[in-house]
């Protein structure tokens, strides 16, 4: 058994409460690390790894980080999805008997950092927890530290509604009983990259009991007692800004799944994971970092209640009229800095004199921001601003107490304004007097000695002295001098007058230092009695940035205030409509605009047109418009009527999910599923080419059936873009479905996409258009247009040999495919599919294409019995024999129908 160092027992100890995460263990100027953890983190970090002596035989691996620039190196791992517990000396070393005693005196984590890179500016930092209830429900809570948020709902026993809600904050963390279920853990490590940590703690402590004030229900309690007790046990430290508790209900907002947030690329875009290219990007004119956060919590959760929705609009009406209040408000609220974080940073203790003069200045904002609104006139603007609060207090004690320019560190002195406190002033008079008489003492050294290089300096480990070089020695003859250092040009001397004066100046920078780090410490204790207030301010400033961003959007970019139809009607009218984000990457000069009207006699928009002519830019548009509109945005167009959406729901675009395992085709599947399983009639849903990840028929089939489950048993507002043009005669069969069909034109061989939405369906695609204006070899394509050519000829001999089936067949085959779908014309046309009595399964019509193709080679094959096989023509029977017919797509059957009939004719 090995028997370690006492120090290195110590760190042990310490570690095996802190399992999973790095500890940072103070020895003198540095951040040490032993064991896993020096290996581990000298490859993350790229640092040196070493060794020491721990006890016994073998060495301890070790790496370091020094003290003063540990915050990158700790940035650096909680950016990687890792947690830093710092250890450092609690006693003073002297007074130490045996090791000096070390503790862990805060636990950094991707949910809870305060400062650094970490923290994103625009974007909120939530940690959330997830609690599950003996009932089956779900308690989801989540808070940002920085800010002081705290936010619970209680959810379903649905664990897809738990990951949509978890995906929708962003978490960076979440907390979980250490009896949470496995197969849920995985989920969410599959779903997103977020921490797991563990707390099984759900009372309700009492230092935090303030904060449930209006929170009661126990499930709500418990969620966020998780939560707080995590945070309290790891921050180790006070929380004073922790904000009241407020419950919400999903359903009072529009509900948008992870899937359509992605789809929709609301803040964030699907190829490039970032915010240029997005909804957010577009919307942001905010001026405060706090504006910025809660538009996009805005964008996240966008209304349902039309009254306050019109609140929002009627304010952006009047911004929107005051052209010069708008810009004079927009330059102030550029002035005012983060309320809500430089709050959380006074609470937490980690705020600097520079803070709190950021403070300061946006508080003296305060008043010239209530003026410019006040001159606004209306009601919507004064109702906005009379729950402002200056906190005039704080403006003044911070003018008295801070100087407007002071040090980075708070433990430098040079902080404190002159006049603020009696004692400090008489420190700074000593030290400043003594400072003058060291300058006169230089002067007189030199005139007594003649030495006009003589100097005197200073330095931390040898206080004040007098340096002579050594050409110049020989001048000091006075006995007076006292050799105190020698260099190698240079000797350093000092005088009894000197040494007295330096104990004075000394003494009283020391106690100067001090008095100002306690005075300090007293102000930002006294600024923490106004973070409540600090923080209604927060709100009220940000909520006025957002809507004066809105305001200037709408002006610039030419958008109309949109006016809400009947609950009954649910009417969709848009004159011009355009896509916000295309329209401004592509100049509005150059951007199509479209309309879009819909209504209780036309709820599903069947849309066909040719790839890459914008369908699915059109059905974007308008889900980002019902959108803008719910959030209190104006909307792009020249008129606007629209419903007020309960969900949206999307499915457009193709992407495999490969850390689930899971195709374009599962992916498009359980996207469809989880609309049609959750859309109401007050829904939108948008299906974008549904059915392409499988065969033609199959796919076919599957669409059609979506299709009149939505027109059946939903009845949700519904854009639908699909090739499959056999699917337009649905307008004959669904009263409330129609066509209509994005335009372009072939010239000279080439199509010309035209971008217009017009009425009626279309009948060709150009994908091979589309593939030569891609540029792809002129051998391909001729190859393709010869291709296409022989499948468009088999096809229509196919269909001729399938109208010669004997009409009982027939008969019997129309009877089977009528007891499948009950529309007799519709299944005639397309030939989608027919039930199949003994499998009790859906057949597609490649088994007619493989009939006919059977019967076409059987009659081939008795023919050829009167006569004598040759060896490649029994071959090609041979091939027919082993084909799998039943496990082919038409497509393949086609291409081996063409490969079979070259050999036969050769």
């Amino acid at each position: 058994m090995v028997v370690y160092t006492p120090m290195i027992q110590q760190y042990l100890q310490v570690k095996a409460d802190y399992q999973d995460a790095f500890l940072f263990f103070r020895l003198g100027d540095f951040y040490e690390m032993f064991f896993d953890d020096a290996i581990k983190a000298s490859q993350e970090l790229e640092i040196t790894l070493t060794s020491r002596e721990g006890g016994g035989e073998a060495r301890i691996p070790m790496c370091g980080v020094p003290y003063h620039s540990a915050a990158t190196y700790i940035e650096q791992l909680i950016e990687r999805g890792y947690k830093v517990a710092i250890c450092e000396q609690t006693e003073d070393p002297k007074q130490a008997k045996g090791v000096v005693r070390r503790e862990v005196v805060q636990l950094i984590t991707p949910g809870t950092v305060m400062e650094g890179k970490g923290l994103q500016e625009k974007e909120n930092n939530y940690i959330s927890t997830i609690t599950h209830f003996m009932d089956g429900t779900f308690g989801f809570a989540y808070n940002d530290l920085s800010t002081g948020e705290n936010q619970v709902t209680v959810l379903n026993g649905n664990f897809d509604e738990v990951l949509n809600e978890l995906s929708l904050s962003g978490a960076k963390e979440v907390v979980v009983a250490a009896t949470f279920d496995g197969e849920w853990q995985r989920k969410i490590r599959e779903r997103l990259a977020v921490t797991i940590s563990f707390e099984d703690d759900v009372l309700v402590k009492d230092v935090y009991q303030p904060l449930f004030t209006h929170v009661t229900e126990d499930k709500l309690q418990k969620s966020m007692a998780r939560l707080l007790n995590y945070l309290y046990r790891t921050q180790k430290r006070s929380l004073d800004h922790l904000q009241p508790v407020t419950s919400y209900k999903i359903y009072q907002y529009m509900k948008i799944d992870y899937y359509s947030k992605r789809n929709l690329e609301l803040t964030e875009t699907i190829r490039a994971k970032g915010k240029k290219g997005s909804l957010l990007w577009l919307l942001d004119e905010t001026n405060t970092a706090m504006g910025g956060r809660l538009l996009k919590q805005w964008i996240d959760r966008p209304l349902i209640n039309q009254e306050e929705i019109s609140a929002r609009h009627k304010m952006v009406e009047t911004l929107m009229a005051a052209y010069f209040e708008r810009q004079e408000l927009r330059e102030k609220l550029k002035e005012v800095y983060d309320l809500e974080r430089l709050a959380g940073r006074v609470a937490f203790g980690n705020v600097s004199a520079r803070d709190l003069v950021q403070l300061k200045r946006s508080l003296q904002q305060i008043p010239l921001i209530y003026t410019i609104v006040e001159q606004l006139g209306t009601e919507e603007a004064m109702q906005l601003i009379s729950k402002i609060d200056p906190c005039e207090e704080v403006t003044d004690l911070l003018e008295k107490a801070i100087v407007d320019n002071p040090p980075i560190s708070i433990k430098e002195g040079n902080m404190i304004q002159d006049g603020y406190h009696e004692e400090l002033d008489r420190y700074r008079d000593a030290s400043r007097n003594g400072k003058t008489w060291i300058a006169q003492l230089e002067r007189e050294e030199r005139e007594k000695t003649g030495i006009k290089s003589l100097k005197v300096g200073y330095n931390r480990v040898f206080g004040y002295y007098i340096e002579v070089t050594r050409a110049n020695l020989h001048h000091l003859e006075d006995g007076r001098y006292e050799r105190k250092q020698t260099l190698t040009n240079a000797e350093r001397f000092i005088t009894p007058e000197l040494k007295e004066k330096e104990a004075l100046i000394l003494q009283a920078e020391e106690k100067s230092m001090q008095l100002e780090y306690d005075l300090f410490t007293a102000i930002r204790e006294q600024v923490k009695d106004y973070i409540p207030r600090l923080q209604s301010l927060a709100k009220i400033v940000s909520e006025l940035d957002v809507l004066q961003c809105f305001a200037t959007i709408s002006e610039e970019r030419h958008y109309v205030k949109p006016v809400f139809s009947f609950s009954e009607e649910r009417r969709i009218f848009l004159k011009d409509g355009r896509h916000p984000v295309v329209e401004k990457v592509m100049n509005a000069d150059r951007y199509v605009p479209n309309d879009c009207d819909m209504h209780n006699e036309r709820e599903i928009l069947l849309i066909t047109g040719p790839n890459m002519s914008g369908k699915s830019t059109y059905m974007r548009q308008i889900a980002l418009t019902s959108i803008l509109a719910q959030i209190g945005c104006f909307v792009p167009a020249t008129e606007a009527v629209l419903p007020i959406f309960d969900q949206v729901f999307t499915r457009i675009g193709a992407a495999d999910d490969l850390i689930s395992g899971q195709s374009t085709f599962m992916v498009e599947m359980l996207e469809a599923k989880n609309a049609i399983s959750n859309a109401t009639k007050d829904s939108l849903i948008l299906f974008d080419e549904i059915g392409r990840g499988t065969s033609t028929y199959d796919g076919m089939a599957l669409a059609q059936a979506i299709i009149e489950y939505i027109h059946h048993r939903i009845g949700a507002k519904t854009l639908f873009s699909t090739h499959y043009h056999e699917l337009t005669v649905l307008e004959e069969e669904l009263p409330r479905l129609t066509n209509i069909h994005v335009s372009a034109i072939e010239q000279s061989g080439k199509v010309v996409f035209l971008h217009k939405i017009k009425e009626g369906p279309t009948d060709k695609s150009y994908g091979i258009h589309v593939a030569k204006l891609a540029e792809l070899p002129d051998e391909l394509i001729t190859r393709a247009n010869e291709i296409l050519a022989s499948l468009e000829n088999q096809d229509v001999k196919v269909q001729q040999h399938v109208a010669k089936v004997p009409q009982e067949e027939e008969a019997n085959m129309d009877q089977k495919m009528d007891s499948f779908s009950g529309h007799d014309e519709k299944i005639e046309q397309s030939k989608v599919g027919y039930l199949n009595e003994e499998k009790d399964d859906i057949l597609s019509v490649s088994s007619l294409v493989e009939e006919a193709q059977l019967s076409f080679f059987e009659e081939e094959a008795v023919g050829l019995k009167k006569t004598q096989l040759s060896v490649k023509e029994k071959r090609v029977l041979e091939k027919i024999k082993e084909l799998d017919i039943l496990d082919m797509t038409p497509m393949q059957a086609m291409n081996i129908l063409y490969e079979l009939h070259k050999k036969v004719k050769s």
